[in-house]
């Protein structure tokens, strides 16, 4: 007997109730408005027992303002129940003759034993159409979260899935996501929560319930739900951890939550003891930025509204943060300031006593040594702590004069503040400096952790050194150049290193160096990430002037690129006239930062320094070629750039030209043990290849039967390509191959993300294989499973891309060469050629999923002939699938069943009805009987009246207010009525005619 989706909810339920203590409702049970998302039973009581000393008039104001939200989409409705939620609800009330205000809290944060927690399952909605989620959880009446379950056993369905119809609630019955604090999605196997905001891939686990790493990475569906639902842990998510970044709701991941809990209490001890808060380490890509945000909140509370000084070292580094705290001021409930210069800063924090968050940079404590301020409650957050905090002072031997560190002088500037540190990039192990300034790690968050929690992807490395033909002089500069770049800038380092520097940029920018690199740089992206995801691509340049010079050189090898290549770094008043139109100012660099981060922009390609670099994030992001040496942690934020969630993403690629291979080992060393081991190897050829080659043959194993071989011809056509792939469809669509066709979808799309990755390295033959498998994985993904329906034009078109995407053959394909116009079911020439296709089983296909699509257009409109056009596919396909029925056969019903439909639609036109109005007169003379009673002009009057009368009728919100509903009803059956609809016996007919005046109106 399968574990189904009821025993997995009925488990769920169970754990809440025995596990977590929750209450338990079972909707049908329960005489309620199907209408009002609320549980208004134990709503009253429960703001009546949070709210002891207000008056009953204030307790019905807040829920009149719960219910009556002012104008505006779901997620701006949202955005105000948060504040509700997190806040309280501001009332105002006449009470004993006198007008008063007062906040009605929605939650008890303070005594969670006076909150009520509800679990609730098959909780019936109906607004735009009747929905069910599978599990509700209400807090003192309020429906915070939803659930959507999957069964455990059963191949086709999974959290993927439960995640489409999460969306589907969201238009259907979108007043139950007014109330909402997040979403589940479950299938036992995998358990994710996520906002009504965020994609799929934005979902996250929940793998511990108290804070800890290790042994993680297939977490256990009750780890997910005791590690959320705890009663206490549940309110401090809600009041703490989940904040809007503009339109973005955004829910801390277990990660975050653990680490900034253990933060706080390590800041809170330090501000009584040395100062020291502490280390806080997340790695690249992990949300270290939302984790300081949620810091921030939390502390004000913890520490009584203490000033928040953040600190960083660059002014774009400076800005990026900026603007993620100004984007959740509301939740911050307070907006952060920019310090100008350290004046400014001076003012900021004596003019006031506590709060306040000021953003500043390392450098502005320079400009003078006066104190800032003496008070303790002032908290230094240092972003890429290791950096520029250490303290330190030298004397410079020229002058005699003492020269003090970034770290020196800003504690003798705030001498009584507490400081922690935050870093994306690890601290290496030989440096104790950053530990002795911030105090021991506070939570560690490693890559692997990271890339196993699909927080980020896994960073990928390609080597293209021998493609430009570097000697070993050049390669021995270059190392020299690593070397330097490891030594502290101490004033004789950099004195030795000038002519090394000025002897590195002529080689690296020698013309015949560029002009190699460019050619290769465009090969590569041509042929093998152009069409990666957007196609969004990093170019890493040594210095200033070489970054120009390959964006003159790709502009010279691809003139029509002007949209398509950008360059992005600072102007100066040294740089040469022409470089001005090119670079810009700092307008022009938002500019291109917007565009590039637009996945549908031309710009596609952008050639940095130093920008860019740290803290800019585009998800899509997927190629890095460098072009210049990095090491340490500089080298690890720079990779960090491409390893970002996006879609089905399969990790990010690192094309190295200036051999980084060594240095970036050495980074990884830096990483903790388990980084080490896991990442330590990341070379394309000893990684994705391997799997490619594996997941290769696994293809060809499916296909073993099937001669593909017309395809891999060196002198095959387009044509030729084309009808194999139709061919390969139509052998993986054989009714006895349903299990082949699904193993083959899932490995070619394994096959798919290791092709992404090693394209370059692979052989025509494997390219042109890879391309073939990829082609029917993408039309039987397609052709076979509910969305956009394709004709055989469209299927041509998608072909012809793929081809020129994976192989570069170009021209145009046609399969059927005599048919060159749009597409239509009802088009007789169309369904002609339907019937000559000698891959019977893929006309199957097309035609079933088209009828398909036609069919729930009808439901949509017209629910007599949907159910009557559903019943015969269905029949049809019944017998096709039993055997009953050959190919041939059930193209002919299929393609009988298209006519009917076509002569369907020209119905209407012989009786001077419109679609809308053939709609009614399909329910209504829907009983064979009906038409003995009346004569047809008879039903055609009443029709045209029926339509005139729901559409002169129909208001904005009937669907939300039953009155409006029945007052809808009772207005058709009056009119039935006085044409003596329906006749004795055929009482039944009048619900097949509400039932379509109700689909109309919801239309």
């Amino acid at each position: 007997m399968p574990y189904t989706e009821a025993n997995y909810e009925n488990a769920v339920i169970e754990l809440f109730c025995d596990t977590l203590d929750y209450n338990h409702v079972y909707g049908p049970d329960l005489v309620r408005d199907y209408s009002d998302p609320l549980y208004r039973e134990v709503l009253f009581p429960a703001l009546r027992r949070i709210n002891l000393e207000l008056p009953e008039v204030a307790i019905y104001e807040s829920v009149h303002k719960l219910r009556n939200f002012e104008g505006g989409s779901t997620l701006q409705k949202n955005m105000q129940f948060m504040d509700y939620l997190q806040h309280g609800v501001s009332v105002n009330y006449y009470h004993n003759g006198e007008q008063h205000s007062a906040l009605v809290k929605l939650i008890d944060f303070e005594k969670p034993e006076r909150n009520s927690f509800t679990v609730a399952n098959q909780w019936t909605i109906i607004e735009n159409s009747d929905k069910r989620p599978d599990i509700i959880i209400f807090l003192n009446g309020l429906p915070i979260v939803v659930f959507e379950i999957k069964s455990p056993s059963r191949e086709e369905t999974d959290a993927s899935e439960a995640f489409l119809q999460l969306r589907n609630y969201m238009q259907e019955i979108p007043s139950l996501f007014i109330y909402n604090a997040f979403l589940v999605m479950s299938d036992l196997a995998t358990s994710k929560a996520g906002t009504i905001t965020a994609g799929e891939d934005r979902f996250m686990e929940w793998k511990t319930k108290d804070g800890s790493y290790e042994n993680t990475q297939y977490a256990q569906f009750d780890t997910f739900l005791e590690g959320i639902f705890e009663k206490n842990r549940l309110l401090d998510i809600i009041k703490n951890f989940i904040c809007f970044s503009n339109d973005s709701k955004i829910f801390a991941g277990y990660h975050q939550y653990f680490a900034v809990r253990k933060a706080v209490n390590s800041t809170a001890k330090a501000t009584l003891t040395d100062g020291k808060g502490g280390v806080f380490w997340h790695t690249q890509g992990s949300g270290k930025s939302l984790s300081m945000v949620f810091y921030v909140h939390l502390l004000q509370e913890v520490l009584n509204s203490p000033t928040i000084v953040v600190l960083t070292d660059r002014n774009d580094l400076d800005d990026q943060l900026f603007g993620q705290f100004a984007k959740c001021s509301n939740f911050l409930r307070q907006t952060p300031i920019q310090a100008t210069n350290r004046a400014h800063l001076k003012e900021l924090l004596s003019g006031r006593q506590a709060n306040g968050i000021i953003f500043t940079t390392a450098q502005k404590f320079e400009e003078s040594e006066d104190e800032l301020s003496d008070r303790r409650n002032i908290i230094v957050m240092a972003d890429e702590a290791h950096r520029s905090q250490f303290i330190d002072e030298k004397i410079d031997t020229s002058t005699g004069r003492v020269k003090k560190s970034f770290g020196l002088i800003i504690r003798e500037s705030l001498p009584n503040a507490t400081y922690i540190g935050f870093t994306g990039t690890p601290i290496s192990t030989k440096d104790r400096s950053t530990i002795e300034v911030f105090g021991d790690y506070i939570d560690v968050y490693d890559m692997t952790q990271s890339v196993e929690d699909g927080a980020t992807r896994p960073v990928y490395y390609e080597s293209r050194v021998i493609h430009l033909k570097l000697d070993e002089d050049i390669l021995r500069l270059i190392d020299t150049e690593y070397e330097r770049m490891a030594i502290d800038a101490e004033q004789y380092a950099i004195e030795r290193s000038k002519s090394e520097l000025g002897q590195m940029e002529s080689i690296l920018g020698a013309e015949q160096t560029i002009t190699a690199l460019c050619e290769d740089i465009i090969r590569h992206y041509e042929e093998n990430r152009q069409h990666e995801l957007t196609g969004k691509a990093l170019i890493v340049a040594y210095s200033r002037a070489i970054a120009m010079s390959i964006y003159k050189k790709i502009l010279q090898l691809r003139p029509n690129w002007t949209e398509k290549v950008g360059v992005v770094m600072t102007e100066s008043n040294k740089d040469p006239e022409e470089w001005r139109s090119v670079i810009g100012n700092k307008r022009r660099r938002d500019e291109l930062s917007l565009k590039f981060k637009d996945d549908n922009d031309p710009m596609k390609i952008a050639i940095v320094v130093d920008m860019w670099l740290t803290g800019f994030d585009v998800p899509s992001l997927a190629t890095m070629y460098v072009y210049k040496p990095m090491v340490g942690h500089n080298l690890m934020q720079a990779i960090a750039r491409v390893n970002r969630v996006y879609k089905d993403k399969e990790g990010g690629l690192v094309v190295d030209y200036v051999g980084i291979a060594a240095a970036l080992k050495q980074a990884m060393n830096d990483y903790t043990r388990r980084d080490k081991s896991n990442y330590g190897d990341t070379n394309i050829a000893k990684t994705a290849l391997p799997k490619f080659i594996e997941k290769l043959e696994v293809c060809r194993n499916i296909l073993h039967g099937f001669d593909y071989s017309p395809f891999m011809s060196e002198s095959a056509t387009d044509l030729v390509r084309a009808r194999t792939i139709c061919s390969g469809v139509n052998f993986l669509s054989g009714v006895n191959k349903a299990t082949k066709k699904e193993d083959f979808i899932k490995e070619a799309m394994l096959l798919r993300q290791a092709l992404s990755l090693c394209r370059s390295l692979l052989n025509t033959n494997q390219r042109h294989e890879a391309a073939y498998f990829e082609a029917v994985r993408t039309l039987l993904t397609r052709i076979t499973t509910d969305g956009k329906p394709l004709s055989l034009k469209e299927i041509n078109s998608q072909i012809n891309e793929l081809l020129k995407s994976s192989i570069k053959s170009e021209g145009v394909i046609n399969l059927f060469s005599d048919i060159d116009t749009g597409f239509s079911l009802f088009d007789p020439k169309f369904l002609e050629e339907i019937s000559k296709m000698k891959e019977k089983n893929l006309a199957v296909e097309i035609l079933k999923k088209l009828l398909a699509e036609q069919v729930k257009l009808y439901r949509r409109t017209n629910l007599v002939k949907s159910e009557k056009f559903s019943e015969m596919l269905t029949r049809a396909m019944k017998a096709y699938l039993n055997g009953m029925l050959s190919n041939e056969e059930v193209i002919a019903e299929l393609m009988k069943m298209a006519r009917d439909m076509a002569n369907a639609h020209a119905e209407g036109d012989s009786l001077g009805l419109t679609d809308e109005e053939l709609a009614f007169y399909d329910a209504l003379t829907r009983p064979e009987a009906i038409k003995d009673f009346y004569q047809n002009e008879e039903l055609v009057a009443l029709t045209h009246e029926l339509t005139e009368l729901l559409r002169k009728n129909r208001t904005i919100d009937w669907q939300k207010k039953e009155s409006a509903r029945a007052g809808m009803r009772r207005m058709i059956k009056k009119l039935l009525k006085r044409y003596k609809y329906p006749p004795e016996g055929l009482e039944d007919a009048i619900a097949t005619v509400i039932g379509q005046c109700e689909m109309w109106a919801d239309i």
